[in-house]
């Protein structure tokens, strides 16, 4: 490979290898990118044909002038070292888009890619509704378990893609975000100054959001306000405890109903911390009742209430680690080096094939150029005039009633091609936190309650 002495010439190629890398990685917004998969319905689930994807990054500090294959095997345990060895000699693992040998010695800035056979995660098939449309916004009221960006072991089972895919609605600006398994209000801008609007708006407090629960146990009668500072433990896997050393953060609650086992309660935060609402009724010791996370015993034998965990933080992210699979429930979103390749497999989670017979922070996202802005904007007319739903598909095909195996592509190097996994029963699909209403200056949006927040509902329905 060509050592650059040329400071300006390196600048320069390093400049079109991002480009190139971009490209490579972002989440879609080309009909390339949309149309490389599609969905089928099965068991309630949607689930995506597997295809070829091409992850990349950039070489890390701590791995210049270690060779390639130990770096790999190392860092990235999901497959052996054998499988590493394989992917450099055939050429689908390679450094700035040349195939190099097995003992090539990282240098800094150089681009590693890796082209995969990508198996996504189920989702659910509930869909996804749209509450408001004009020129400016969209709202939906997103199903759990869907993320709403690609992130990890999800790309096209996210609401981004559904949206794009099934409404025509692309490139829409991320205005807040929810967790992957809460459900509720979503904002999309459908213009850069919009979204910069309402981002400005949320920043600023002037957006004021209620969410419903249900909680374990008979919450208070009486209002309760909790203004426990939080601290973020680990970005990496996305967890959070309150801490003196946390930000300041206010949630205000008010129960709603209680059934004899559990309570509804309204949550107001006026703050937008990472887990806050989770975070704050955990140490007040009601934990939201199916909370994968925040209610969970390796919080310690009071699973975090008052803020006792008993562990340090290094304890409790390697505990967190090691009980749970990653990709299930712990928040390692976006395109990190622990998800650019598959997370290490659950052996209780999948069945080999020959055994198993039975088949909220604020963000922007690229815009659009202003052609396709005035193209969609032509279209927009038509989208609001017919009420617009899932079923209604503006520019796109459905998803398949039941799985096709034309569609199926097999690779015989792919890991995850030999084993077949059980589907996600629907109690890891849910969590009953709800995003209800948002308002600010001048609108208010509200999504019907999902089922579970009635005050006639039992455990038993679940």
């Amino acid at each position: 490979m060509e050592k650059y002495d040329n400071p300006t010439r390196k600048s320069e190629d390093r400049a079109k290898l991002e480009t190139k890398a971009l490209k490579a990685k972002r989440p879609g917004f080309t009909d390339e990118r949309y149309n490389e998969t599609s969905y089928y319905v099965e068991n309630g689930l949607r689930k995506v044909y597997p295809y070829y994807f091409t992850f990349t990054t950039f070489t890390k500090g701590r791995w210049v002038g270690e060779k390639i294959l130990e770096v790999f095997a190392r860092e990235f345990r999901a497959h052996p070292a054998e499988e590493y060895e394989r992917c450099i000699r055939a050429g689908t693992l390679t450094v700035n888009y040349q195939k190099v040998d097995v003992d090539y010695r990282l240098r800094h800035n150089d681009l590693l890619a890796n082209v995969v056979h990508r198996h996504e995660v189920p989702v659910t098939s509930e869909p996804i509704t749209v509450i408001h449309m004009d020129e400016d916004v969209v709202v939906v009221n997103k199903p759990a378990s869907i993320p709403v960006h690609p992130c990890g072991r999800y790309r096209h089972n996210t609401v981004v893609f559904i949206l794009a895919k099934e409404y025509n609605l692309k490139n829409l600006r991320t205005i807040h975000r929810l967790d992957r398994l809460t459900s509720g209000i979503l904002l999309f801008g459908r213009t850069p100054k919009k979204a910069r609007q309402m981002e400005h708006q949320i920043r600023n407090r002037q957006v004021h959001k209620q969410y419903v629960c249900r909680v374990e146990g008979e919450f208070p009668e009486e209002e309760v306000v909790c203004s426990e500072p939080i601290e973020v433990v680990s970005y990496k896997i996305g967890v959070c405890k309150i801490s003196e050393k946390g930000k300041d953060c206010v949630t205000r609650f008010k129960r709603l109903s209680y059934n004899g086992k559990s309570s509804v309660v309204l949550c107001k935060p006026q703050t937008g911390r990472m887990h806050q609402i989770r975070v704050h009724l955990q140490y007040l010791g009601y934990p939201v009742v199916n909370d994968p996370l925040y209610n969970h015993v390796v919080f310690g034998p009071e699973k975090g209430k008052g803020g006792n965990i008993g562990k340090t933080d290094q304890e409790l992210v390697r505990d967190l680690i090691s009980i749970h699979n990653a990709e299930n429930w712990l928040g390692m979103d976006g395109d990190s080096e622990m998800s650019l390749f598959k997370p290490k497999l659950d052996m209780e989670d999948r069945v080999s094939l020959n055994n198993d017979k039975d088949g909220s922070s604020p963000s922007s996202t690229p815009g659009l150029a202003e052609e396709e802005q005035q193209q969609q904007q032509q279209q927009q007319q038509q989208e609001q005039s017919l009420k617009v739903t899932v079923g209604t598909q503006t520019g796109s095909e459905p998803p398949d009633s039941s799985f096709t195996n034309d569609k199926m592509t097999v690779d015989p190097h792919c890991y995850e091609c030999k084993v077949k996994y059980r589907d996600p029963k629907p109690s890891d699909l849910v969590m009953y936190l709800h995003a209800w209403r948002y308002c600010g200056p001048g609108w208010e949006y509200e999504t019907p309650l999902p089922a579970w927040a009635a005050s006639d509902w039992t455990e038993e329905e679940r």
